[in-house]
């Protein structure tokens, strides 16, 4: 399918690896111009070469901690007037409800919530003007189905989607749309991370805690990156129009819900 988005721009947050890069790898694959944003120069800095050599299109990366104010201040001068925006952020670390305070709730908050939010409020104004433009935003499955020990993810990211469910019925008569994707277990740097952990807890094999976490969701399987990016492509595409507002899992079936 043609996506109808060739020659369109973009800025990718968080993209230098994991779900971030595979939403880059679909846009690039249609088509779109990029500006990649991860805070490791080097791997960015890789990803970028390699996105542009296997899709030739133009890719510019800018490695800075966009969930600050001047990070996010050299990405948006580098980004200039983009068609499509994908919002990323890795999620805060996992606890008890009892463990977080007042700074762990900021730093969750400004990182999964209010990251997203300026961008949308710096970037959809020009979308709007121009009459075109798409902003996905990555929270997580959570968002439906609450994860306990990501509480700090939870809050945060329950925000974000308050926020774009009012926000995204008043730009869409402007030809914008904002849409969220929730993702569930990934094969990512994050899913790794969590697994060693059980792992560690319950004195367990890396591949057994993965095996047990794999067997829970219906499909039997993590997602990968790429399949997550071709739906963030779809999202995108000139087809997702009257797609507003939404939040769309990408869990294998893990959330057993009827709506």
């Amino acid at each position: 399918m043609d996506l109808g988005i060739a020659g369109k721009r973009a800025l990718v947050c968080a993209s230098s690896r994991g779900l971030g890069r595979g939403c880059a790898e679909a846009l690039a694959a249609a088509g779109v111009d990029l500006v990649l944003n991860a805070r490791g120069e080097e791997a960015l800095a890789r990803t970028a070469a390699e996105i542009a050599a296997a899709h030739g299109v133009a890719v510019v990366p800018v490695a800075a901690d966009i969930t600050g104010e001047d990070g996010r201040t050299r990405v948006l001068e580098a980004a200039g007037a983009v068609d499509i925006l994908v919002t990323n952020a890795g999620g805060p670390p996992p606890g008890y409800w009892t463990d977080w305070g007042r700074e762990d709730f900021l730093r969750a908050i400004d990182a999964n919530m209010l990251t997203p939010v300026m961008l949308m409020q710096a970037l959809v104004p020009g979308m709007m003007t121009r009459g075109w433009g798409r902003v996905v935003n990555i929270t997580s499955q959570a968002v439906k189905a609450p994860v306990a020990q990501l509480g700090l993810s939870n809050t945060a990211r329950a925000g974000l989607t308050g926020f774009v469910a009012g926000t995204a019925r008043q730009v869409a008569p402007h030809g914008v749309t904002i849409n969220n994707l929730l993702p569930g277990l990934h094969a990512t740097d994050r899913a790794d991370a969590l697994d060693a952990g059980v792992a560690r807890a319950e004195n367990i094999s890396l591949e057994e805690a993965r095996a047990r976490r794999a067997a829970t969701i219906p499909a039997r399987r993590y997602g990968t990156p790429a399949e997550f990016g071709a739906a963030c492509a779809f999202l995108c595409s000139v087809h997702a129009g009257f797609i507003v507002g939404q939040n769309i899992l990408l869990d294998g079936g893990a959330v057993v819900a009827t709506l």
